[in-house]
């Protein structure tokens, strides 16, 4: 059985080796053994239902959440040589029709679902009659209370063991900490299943965090940098992700904007030509991205703070599902926090509002980390990696400590001499003696406190006070206007009988990626203008198919090609990511583009 698995997976999908518990996962399966698998995005999932589909009689369901997932991972089980087929609300009559067909002819290795459709009565009583490999439901988070992206519709799920006793269950997701673990496993019944953690670390991402000032010009800083690199950019308002959006295009990048308010066939206008390459950047709400299976995004910026760690690591994951170098920036800011707060307390249930309350602390505690950033993240999970990553802000550039007890001293003394009345705006330019109007109005350029700033400017002083606020010397009164007021703790400060010191503010979003001939990728050095020849053959033959470019190769296959450059097809195949079925239908086109390339002595 091993020697077949190990054919198949090179046979169709191109490689030789399994990462790490994929073949055991596939091996539970193909026992017919229910499994529970938490892997991180990127980390391989798919194979781990699509191999047992293949190798078992019958067809294999697989449950997703989205019909653009299910297009994308039939578009590319299709180039790989699999009778893959979705059924939802997308195809026209005729077009179900012939999937209905194509199922009870035993004509399918797989069929894609969304959770409503197969639990329909009628779609049951059809599976009830067919021979079935096994049940996948991938994103199962969805399921759970706990999840950070709760869908109702995937608890009728739960009934799928009752009606199929016999018929193996494998459960997928890379976002779920021990409670929504645990809620997955009860819910679906897989009480008995095995279960495959294989961790959260995303080696090849690296994590940036910075204080947010001017965040429009740090935002243009990073991706200028970046020009022919696929990028998103969240935000936590609609209103929000069309300024950014404007910004972006105004100032000459390849952006386009995705929310909830914007028409559905815009949406799917926007998404395609980002899946087509034909668009770099998408700037969105969380509304966009668990659709997303393209493999060369490069990074993830984070315009606002996220609500929790759960849809951070998520969002992040985005980036870099090749394996390739790939980068997320969080723009980091006080005043996020205090308006995602404010929305909690809005929340009615008082459990679901401890919840969010306790998830959007651990966020600010990700963001405020002095040490490694990675050790804070996957310890949320419940992991405890033995050093330091070596890839984050933090590792690479250790903070610099700086005492500013006396700046603290005159910040507090200013918030208590204008009555513990105004927000940090107002504290700030009678710290820095501005002559504005409404301050001259009140009096408050005869305070003693009335420029004792001046030498320091606007950015400075507000990492001061977002500081004391972090730290509990100073409340903030999101629905009083943001009012500052000293707290208990404020006072032996403001006294001198404690010192107070924080990390030196950081306002840079990092230096472009290199640029140049050979540079390295994860693992292989390759040849980066040969890449960037093979891109172009990769996307006019994507064209021509009317596919997206990462259903021909990923760029991590193309990055080895650039590498060993091979001559014929049987080095080709020794390619990973390259197949039979690839082989044939592309092979032959990137020989040439490899050949001619050598020819010009390049």
């Amino acid at each position: 059985m091993t020697q077949s698995i190990r054919q198949t997976l090179k046979r169709v999908f191109g490689y030789d080796e399994f990462r790490p518990a994929q073949q055991e996962i596939v091996e539970c399966v193909l026992a017919g053994n229910d499994c529970f698998v938490l892997m991180p995005t990127g980390g391989g999932k798919s194979l781990c239902y699509q191999l047992p589909a293949l190798l078992r009689p019958g067809v294999g369901v697989v449950v997703s959440p989205l019909i653009s997932l299910m297009k994308d991972q039939v578009d590319a089980l299709q180039a790989c040589g699999v009778q893959a087929a979705y059924y939802n609300s997308s195809l026209s009559g005729a077009e179900a029709r012939r999937v209905l067909a194509q199922l009870h002819d035993g004509r399918l290795d797989m069929l894609y679902v969304a959770p409503e459709r197969l639990m329909g009565d009628d779609f049951l009583a059809r599976l009830a009659t067919l021979p079935l490999a096994l049940f996948a439901i991938d994103e199962a988070h969805c399921i759970s209370q706990w999840g950070h992206d709760f869908r109702p519709e995937y608890r009728q799920l739960g009934e799928l063991r009752h009606h199929f006793p016999a018929i193996p269950i494998i459960a997928l997701t890379a976002t779920a900490e021990p409670h929504t673990r645990k809620d997955i496993i009860e819910r679906l019944h897989l009480g008995g299943a095995r279960s495959f953690i294989t961790g959260y670390d995303r080696p090849n991402i690296r994590y940036t965090v910075v204080e947010k000032q001017k965040p429009l010009v740090q935002l243009r800083e990073f991706v200028q940098g970046r020009p022919d690199d696929a990028g998103i950019v969240y935000c936590l308002s609609r209103k929000r992700v069309d300024k950014v959006c404007e910004q972006l295009v105004a100032a000459g990048f390849s952006a386009a904007p995705y929310h909830a308010g914007l028409p559905d066939s815009l949406r799917r206008d926007v998404q395609e030509r980002f899946l087509f390459d034909k668009v770099r950047i998408i700037v969105a709400t969380v509304a966009f991205g668990m659709g997303i299976d393209k493999s060369n995004i490069r990074y993830v910026v984070h315009y606002d703070i996220p609500k929790n760690i759960e849809g951070f690591y998520q969002e992040t994951g985005r980036a870099g599902r090749d394996g390739l170098p790939a980068e997320a920036l969080l723009l980091f800011g006080y005043g996020d926090i205090q308006v995602a707060r404010g929305l909690i307390d809005k929340t009615t249930n008082p459990d679901h509002r401890r919840i969010e309350l306790h998830k959007l602390n651990t966020m600010v505690g990700f963001a405020e980390a002095l040490g490694c950033r990675r050790r804070v993240l996957l310890g949320y999970f419940g992991e405890q990696p033995q050093e330091d990553c070596g890839n984050c802000d933090i590792c690479l550039n250790p903070p610099e400590m700086i005492d500013i007890t006396e700046d603290s001293r005159k910040a507090l003394s200013c918030v208590f001499r204008v009555g513990q009345r105004f927000g940090a705006g107002h504290v700030i330019a009678v710290l820095r003696g501005s002559s504005q109007e409404r301050i001259v109005r009140l009096g408050h350029h005869h305070l003693s406190t009335y420029g004792i700033g001046a030498d320091r400017d606007q950015d400075y002083w507000g990492s001061i006070i977002r500081h004391l606020v972090q730290r509990g010397y100073l409340s903030q009164d999101v629905g009083d206007y943001s009012v500052l007021r000293l707290t208990d703790a404020a006072w032996p400060l403001l006294r001198g009988e404690r010192p107070l010191s924080m990390a030196r503010p950081r306002t840079r979003t990092g230096p472009p990626k290199a640029k140049g001939g050979t540079i390295r990728g994860s693992d292989e050095e390759y040849d980066r203008d040969l890449f960037d020849r093979l891109r172009l053959v990769r996307k006019e033959l994507a064209e021509r198919r009317g596919v997206p470019p990462f259903v021909i190769f990923h760029d991590k296959t193309l990055v080895e090609m650039a590498g060993r450059k091979p001559q014929n097809e049987g080095e080709l195949l020794a390619i990973n990511g390259v197949g039979e079925a690839k082989c044939r239908s592309y092979g032959t086109d990137f020989l040439a583009a490899i050949r001619d390339y050598l020819s010009a002595g390049r």
